[in-house]
């Protein structure tokens, strides 16, 4: 004898709702977990399949008190249906006016782009027109080192480079000087210090 094959999850919320439909009453989870058994849904599963009946609004729930109420008449799922329904509905004829109207620009956008000998010497003069800016363009790179507006930009930035440069060998002097004015007798330390980041005898303003 072949073993009986379980309840899917939509024949398990049907039955739990017909619970619902016959009685037309309101039921803790524990009432539930105890009838579910009876339709051929176990009472582990109980609670899962009612939780995705109120989330799919076919089933109200409501806290009174300390205690959890659950009930759902055949018209909750009757409003429910008319409401996907109407949705539905809305959805299509805005869809359908939307490819209509997409029929419509692809037709006028096909006005004037006929296969014709015209339109093929049209095409093949844009490739070539595009190739030759394409080659421009790469030629004109060559030369940008050499563009005034480069150059004007590189002497800017050198300025500014210099500029700086000369601050920060202020700054290490000034730096220099206050050490050895407050700490003479670390001069040997701070010298083998300064070695160490680079700062030599001979750094000097540029």
């Amino acid at each position: 004898m072949s073993k009986r094959r379980g309840l899917s999850l939509e024949e398990k919320r049907e039955h739990m709702l017909q619970i619902f439909y016959d009685s037309q009453d309101f039921f803790l989870l524990k009432e539930l977990e105890k009838l579910g058994p009876k339709k051929g849904v176990i009472s582990q599963s109980v609670k899962d399949v009612v939780q995705s009946l109120v989330d799919d609004d076919l089933v109200l729930k409501d806290k009174i008190g300390t205690s959890v109420y659950f009930w759902s008449l055949p018209s909750c799922a009757g409003n429910q249906l008319r409401n996907a329904h109407n949705k539905l509905e809305s959805d299509l004829s805005s869809c359908t006016k939307r490819l209509a109207e997409l029929d419509e620009q692809r037709e006028s956008l096909k006005r004037g782009r006929e296969e014709s000998d015209d339109r093929e010497m049209a095409l093949e003069e844009l490739k070539t027109i595009e190739l030759q800016y394409k080659k421009l363009k790469e030629e004109l790179s060559l030369f940008a080192d050499n563009d005034p507006a480069a150059i004007e930009a590189m002497k800017a930035a050198i300025e500014i480079a210099h500029s700086a440069s000369n601050r920060w060998t202020d700054n290490i002097f000034t730096l220099q000087h206050w050490c050895s004015s407050n700490f003479p007798e670390a001069k040997e330390q701070l010298e083998h210090m300064y070695k160490e980041v680079g700062i030599t005898e001979d750094l000097d303003y540029l």
